[in-house]
């Protein structure tokens, strides 16, 4: 798979992910377009997954909670647009505000 179809399709979902990962880890030459993308999305799914379960716990305990979390979503759907976005036009565009982060954290991927 070549990398601008990786870095799309990182984005897809949690589970087109782990496919563009292991197409990218099967390579042998790394690409840093595509590996740059993987480290991006897979911060989004990270940041996503631990809104949504605190979440479910936050709500129980405070319902008012639920409109800063409907705005943590949002900002988050924007996000995964402008890395879509950016990976469709083969651009490697940090995330606003968390991608460089997400950079460092998840430098492991190669």
């Amino acid at each position: 798979m070549d990398p601008k179809s990786i870095a799309w399709l990182c984005y897809v979902t949690p589970i087109g992910w782990i496919i563009a990962f292991i197409s990218h880890s099967n390579t042998a030459v790394k690409s840093s377009f595509a590996a740059f993308h993987l480290r991006q999305a897979l911060g989004l799914i990270a940041v996503f997954t631990a809104a949504w379960f605190s979440g479910i716990v936050v709500l129980f305990i405070v319902p008012l909670v639920g409109i800063i979390l409907w705005l943590v979503y949002i900002a988050l759907l924007i996000l995964w647009l402008v890395g879509l976005v950016a990976a469709i036009n083969g651009e490697e565009k940090l995330l606003p505000v968390l991608g460089s982060p997400f950079q460092k954290w998840f430098s492991f991927i190669k």
